[in-house]
């Protein structure tokens, strides 16, 4: 029987980890428009398409959407520098749109009476890597969160927290 060494495992391990960019997590500070921390946001290449982990604190209770936008700015105390919603493919708003949605367009969540938000929540239409459906694309982009569903208010629901996400380096 043939005994395999050590470096006969391990190195193909550590290089297939490497190899391997969904493994990493993106971590995202987000904050208020006082720039007060409301919790974080972990993104990981999942699938095709990205997870998100949800971990927010001093939100309005209800119904709020989340939205990838274009730019990664987050200026209070409105966030409109995180620009519009991302969207590459210049489609429509809204994930039941016909025509088909922004790529940023996300299931809305809920946070408790408590003002906290712990879910997961997925996008098929984003990647962590280097195409034109990348966060990382034009130099990065942010995460916004609305006061309320954007799916069934006419005009742009007011941005309560913004976070911005850049490549590692």
């Amino acid at each position: 029987m043939k005994r395999l060494g050590f470096s006969t495992i391990v190195l193909p391990v550590v290089l297939l980890a490497f190899a391997i960019p969904s493994m990493a997590k993106t971590r995202v500070e987000m904050k208020d428009a006082q720039g007060k921390a409301v919790g974080t946001v972990m993104v990981w290449q999942q699938g095709p398409g990205v997870g998100l982990q949800l971990n927010l604190h001093g939100l309005t209770p209800g119904e709020h959407a989340i939205h990838f936008h274009t730019n990664a700015k987050c200026e209070g105390p409105d966030f409109k520098s995180a620009g519009a919603h991302f969207n590459p493919e210049n489609k429509k708003h809204g994930l039941e749109n016909p025509e088909g949605h922004h790529a940023g367009d996300m299931q809305n969540f809920t946070a408790g009476s408590d003002g906290t938000a712990k879910t997961t929540v997925t996008n098929k239409d984003i990647t962590l890597g280097s195409d034109n459906h990348s966060v990382f694309s034009n130099g990065g982009t942010a995460i916004v969160i609305h006061a309320v569903s954007t799916e069934t208010t006419s005009g742009a629901p007011p941005r309560i927290a913004c976070g911005v996400i850049t490549k590692p380096e």
